[in-house]
């Protein structure tokens, strides 16, 4: 417990030299690589003080709960880049939220958890990830169609913002109804826990803890898309990179650090808990909350993206669906996962 008051000390005092930095009118790139640092303690944080809290519950609740705080400082970044005109940026931090969790987070779980068995299975319930290829599959199916419509240039291509709202209506309709019936799982079935998770911070301080998390969330996003825009520049790396690896891997810190400690501990459910809970969240709840809420800028948010990343979004839920979905993984899979990500990364670097 030490040693995470220790880091928790540590990551405040990062994010107190990144306001220094945004406030002092400091190099863009030193700003942004100080935020960039500061957004991932944040985010292991909020992983941390969520798991704590979370010890109370079982996997379904706290999956959720850590899904849920986990994804603050992508929901901060993407509203900050819209405000800020960055629309390209926005829909890549979320687009690579996507591919970060369901590829790289989830193929580095499955490593850790398939390692650590003698047989180099990892097991867990099956439901939630053919839950989750359900939910994916169906924000895939708007993003195509409209994507489809928008590549054809017929006559709903000029109303891509309406049917975006219409589709971001139903996708948290859709996810509404199943999260309701997710959370009554706990405690039943698949959805129990053979040794529940320990507390890691008391529960209180794990409570105050989040709070100040989700404020400092706020602030160094908003610091960090500041400085985008001209370390961008001066690296040389495009706004699509930026966004779809470098922001997705720093917002994403929670799922990479807590899924694979927990993979490794042998608390698989759980692990698979939180990964799948963020990939489902994003798709069909964090997505079409950003959409609604980019009305309240000049620039607006759709469902529309590149043919190239349709495809791989519809791979990356057929890939879920295929080696998750009978509740059984091993280190190849995991591997393969990874390597997907990996490719696709390298994909957006040249683009």
């Amino acid at each position: 417990m030490i040693r995470t008051y220790a880091i928790s000390a540590a990551v405040f005092a990062i994010t107190v030299v990144a306001g220094v930095l945004h406030f002092a009118g400091a190099g863009a790139v030193v700003t942004f690589l100080v935020c960039g640092a500061a957004l991932g303690g944040v985010a292991w944080l909020i992983g941390i003080a969520t798991e704590s809290v979370g010890a109370r519950f079982g996997p379904a609740v706290t999956g959720a709960l850590q899904s849920t705080l986990g994804n603050l400082p992508e929901l901060f970044i993407v509203l900050f880049a819209l405000s800020a005109g960055e629309v390209v940026v926005a829909q890549f931090s979320i687009l690579g939220s996507l591919f970060a969790n369901a590829l790289l987070v989830l193929g580095l779980t499955i490593a850790a958890g398939s390692l650590r068995r003698p047989d180099g299975t990892m097991t867990f319930g099956a439901r939630l990830p053919n839950d989750t290829a359900t939910l994916l599959l169906l924000a895939v199916f708007l993003i195509a169609i409209l994507g489809l419509s928008d590549q054809v240039g017929d006559r709903a291509s000029q109303h891509q913002v309406a049917i975006s709202i219409v589709g971001a209506l139903c996708l948290l309709a859709v996810y509404g109804a199943w999260l309701v019936a997710y959370l009554r799982s706990d405690g039943t079935g698949e959805a129990a826990l053979a040794h529940p998770p320990q507390a890691v911070l008391p529960f209180g301080f794990a409570i105050g803890l989040l709070a100040v998390s989700g404020v400092a969330a706020a602030l160094v996003s908003d610091w960090f898309v500041h400085a985008l825009d001209p370390a961008v520049e001066a690296i040389g790396i495009s706004k699509a990179f930026t966004g779809l690896v470098i922001v997705a891997i720093a917002g994403n810190a929670v799922e990479n650090v807590v899924a694979v400690q927990l993979a490794a501990k042998g608390q698989n459910e759980l692990a698979i808990s939180v990964v799948k809970n963020s990939v489902s969240q994003i798709a069909c709840f964090l997505f079409p909350v950003l959409v609604l809420a980019s009305l309240l800028f000049d620039d607006r948010l759709t469902f529309v993206v590149q043919p190239v990343y349709l495809g791989a979004l519809a791979l990356t839920a057929i890939a879920l669906w295929q080696i998750t979905g009978d509740g059984r993984a091993v280190l190849f899979e995991g591997l393969a996962l990874i390597s997907l990500y990996v490719v696709l990364a390298t994909l957006v670097w040249f683009e």
